[in-house]
């Protein structure tokens, strides 16, 4: 009951952990969707679950370093981790030129 009245959820962020506080009907669904496990990766979630997140993501998160939001009790936390792959529209890097001549003798000398 302590989780229906005061709940908050805790999103991973990669600045740190960032706290939600939901109104009444959401921590409802929010502990529907962590009734099974306590925190949950974003790829796990189905499409209107990820609409509701990003719902209730838009309207702010808490600051993290609040104190007080330890003494709530936590509805679930989901895991919202960069994507590992790279972004394709990001531009390849190239070698600095300077670099590469500082390093090609030592390469050379290692060669022989």
């Amino acid at each position: 009951m302590e989780k229906l009245s005061d709940g908050v959820l805790r999103v991973l962020t990669p600045l740190g952990p960032r706290y939600l506080k939901p109104s009444f009907f959401q921590r409802l669904y929010l502990l529907w969707i962590f009734r099974n496990f306590q925190t949950l990766p974003v790829k796990v979630l189905s499409p209107l679950q990820l609409q509701f997140m990003d719902a209730i993501c838009r309207h702010g998160f808490a600051q993290s370093g609040i104190s007080g939001f330890d003494d709530f009790p936590i509805l679930g936390t989901l895991e919202q981790r960069p994507s590992a792959e790279p972004e394709s529209n990001q531009p390849q890097r190239r070698p600095n030129a300077s670099v590469t001549e500082a390093v090609s003798p030592y390469a050379a000398n290692h060669r022989s």
